[in-house]
């Protein structure tokens, strides 16, 4: 099985296929505990990070150049150490290290947003999310990677199981980097797939919580109407944790039956590859054979305008979003990106109006399906397939824009790899709000597949 490298351990040690899911053996409970109690000291675990870094970041470019990082950091870390001198009163995640995709702002950090445009231009107020991280003790490791304004046109992170492999997009260099192991915990964003399909790509954890339960403030935005901020871990006990600390009115999951899963069969998922689709249903029946009831349900038959609907309102919001900067700086913009804000601007009024409340129209589509057929989560590839080959693109978003347009919570987590050794992801869809019980059961799927060869 390919082998991917974990900057939870001691440098280059090397882990056999992805990280494991279950909550006993999470590496970052163990790192929380070494670092509140002390046993592991914050420098010396600065030190470990520093020395990962320059091992593997060089091949994999995650993160955004910063001269002196770690100079930085041990300065950080040290007014941490000061602050917090007894180990009873550190906050959850003192020390931990934290990528932030670079289109949240962070104090003392420029943010770039993978673009051309001047620095002066993109400057805002520290992301509430990245202050909420903070004050649980979390050190910023840096900006990491991302297209230009969160859009296509992509930067020069490659995906850690094969560099010359995309890492997905937008969020390409905070997927990487916890599939690098370069850090336990990253920030990303999603307006059509930018958290789900990178998850799946690099072989992690990626939540797209239910839109607006982690806040917007102090990111810049693509489409107001579809953005969604989320997270990367590389297992479900760090995502639940990092998930408590941040999403907004977290209620801890209460014991629930095995999840009833639903397959939304038709147009959409007739969007995956053929050997996509093939490994979907592998994993389908791993998952019967684990005991999980799973129901063919259609769905989703107008997906076409769905599609269309999705993509123009993104497309028109992106232009409204970037006005002031495009008439002064459009010979600074990717093309990729100019042609979006080019056609965006000449969506009709009533095309952007009808999008946004088909949003809503979807979600209650969906829900009243789940209902209907007594499905608790929908299952779903996370792509269409393994990572491509190439930088030029990041993939196809595709398979995650219904669950985006409809701002129900969906979750990635690995679900085997390909014959190149490139990961599989599966996509997990919980009901409106009802994001911890979506962790909570994804639990009982991702330890049904845990060790599975499919």
């Amino acid at each position: 099985m390919h082998k991917v490298e974990s900057g939870d351990g001691p440098p280059g040690k090397m882990l056999d296929g992805p990280a494991s899911y279950g909550v006993p053996e999470s590496r970052l409970r163990l790192l929380v505990a070494e670092l509140r109690s002390g046993s592991l000291p914050l420098l010396a675990y600065i030190e470990r990070l520093e020395a990962h870094f320059q091992a593997i970041e060089p091949q994999v470019r995650a993160f955004v150049e910063e001269p002196d990082r770690f100079a930085r950091l041990r300065r950080e870390a040290r007014f941490l150490m000061d602050r917090y001198l007894e180990p009873e009163m550190r906050p959850p995640l003192y020390g931990v290290a934290l990528g932030v995709k670079d289109i949240f702002h962070v104090t003392g950090l420029p943010t770039r947003a993978g673009s051309k445009l001047p620095v002066d231009e993109l400057r805002g107020g520290e992301a509430a999310v990245v202050t909420a991280f903070k004050k649980a003790g979390a050190l910023v490791l840096g900006k990491t990677v991302t297209t230009e304004f969160a859009y296509f046109a992509p930067g020069p992170t490659g995906n850690p199981y094969n560099p010359a492999h995309t890492p997905g997009g937008s969020s390409s260099g905070s997927a990487a980097a916890v599939g690098a192991g370069l850090c336990p915990l990253a920030l990303g964003t999603q307006t059509i797939g930018s958290i789900n399909r990178p998850a799946a790509f690099c072989g992690v954890v990626g939540l797209k919580p239910s839109r607006d339960r982690i806040s917007r403030e102090g990111v810049i935005a693509l489409s107001p109407s579809l953005d969604h901020v989320g997270l990367f871990t590389r297992d479900l006990f760090s995502m639940n944790l990092a998930a408590s600390l941040v999403l907004a009115e977290w209620q801890p999951p209460i014991a629930r039956r095995r999840a009833v899963l639903g397959i939304p069969r038709g147009a959409y998922l007739k969007r995956a590859s053929p050997p996509g689709l093939e490994h979907f249903e592998r994993t389908c029946e791993a998952l019967e054979r684990s005991g999980f009831q799973i129901m063919d349900v259609p769905a989703m038959g107008d997906f076409e305008e769905i599609e269309a609907r999705h993509r123009a309102l993104m497309a028109a919001e992106a232009a409204q979003v970037h006005e002031s900067w495009f008439v002064r700086f459009d010979h600074l913009y990717h093309a990729k990106t100019a042609a979006l804000l080019t056609s965006g601007a000449m969506v009709p009024d009533e095309v952007v109006s009808a999008a946004r409340q088909g949003r809503m129209q979807l979600r209650r589509e969906l829900m009243g399906l789940m209902e209907a057929h007594g499905i608790d989560l929908w299952i779903a590839p996370a792509a269409p397939g393994t990572a491509p080959v190439g930088l030029e693109s990041t993939g196809d978003p595709v398979m995650n824009l219904p669950w985006t347009q409809s701002g129900l919570p969906s979750l990635t987590i690995p679900s085997g790899f390909d014959e190149q050794g490139l990961p599989f992801g599966l996509q997990l869809i919980g009901r409106w709000r009802g994001d911890e019980r979506l962790l909570s059961e994804a639990e009982d799927v991702a330890a049904a597949l845990d060790g599975q060869e499919h």
